[in-house]
């Protein structure tokens, strides 16, 4: 049995925290920018942290 390659996008996408939490980056922060709120801007560069729900998924593709 070979070994488990984790998903390189997931890996460069996601990390981990301290306490084992994933966190990540929010979307829409790309292009489209001007009619976007510079409130709105400020608040999408800021990271977050993966729902519960979706937590166990990505650390499988981002283990080692």
């Amino acid at each position: 049995m070979p070994k488990m390659k984790s998903n390189r996008g997931a890996a460069k996408t996601f990390r981990s925290t301290g306490t084992g939490k994933i966190k990540r980056n929010k979307a829409f922060k790309s292009h489209i920018l001007t009619k976007k709120s510079t409130k709105r801007k400020r608040n999408l560069r800021q990271a977050t942290l993966v729902s519960a729900a979706d937590s166990k998924r990505v650390k499988i593709m981002i283990q080692n």
